[in-house]
């Protein structure tokens, strides 16, 4: 079962052509390429100032905890050319980066893992560009 996720206009228009540059540029990604365009075509897009403050969007910080382990996490989530795993800023291109794209706090989200899935709970958005008013991150 898919839930709803939602994504501001900016954003989409944003992932949209970061997609089509990465299909010229690097024809090899294909894989997590159509992950993400099929996350972007299931959906809900609402204009930037409209997008509930309880949502992942991009540049967003969010927490997110391992419910097998327990282990908590902060990601921010980036664009690739601002990705940074020292800084924890992971690639929305990254496969937990398209995951966690759009989903709410409280929301449960299956990521797969080379040994599995790992299901995670988003916990808390710690930043959220649009709840701070800036709708141009």
């Amino acid at each position: 079962m898919s839930r709803t996720i939602y994504i501001t206009a900016t954003d989409k228009k944003r992932l949209e052509k970061l997609i089509n540059e990465e299909k010229e540029f690097n024809p090899g990604s294909r894989v997590y390429l159509r992950n993400l365009e099929q996350e972007l075509a299931r959906a809900h897009v609402v204009p930037s100032k409209e997008i509930p403050n309880n949502v992942i969007t991009m540049n967003s910080k969010v927490l997110l905890k391992d419910l097998d382990s327990g282990e908590e996490m902060t990601y921010m989530l980036v664009y690739p050319a601002d990705a940074d795993l020292m800084e924890d800023k992971v690639s929305v291109l990254a496969p937990v980066g398209t995951a966690i794209l759009g989903y709410r706090v409280g929301d449960v989200l299956d990521w797969k893992v080379p040994d599995g899935v790992v299901r995670l709970k988003v916990e808390k958005i710690l930043f959220q560009p649009e709840a701070a008013g800036n709708y141009d991150l």
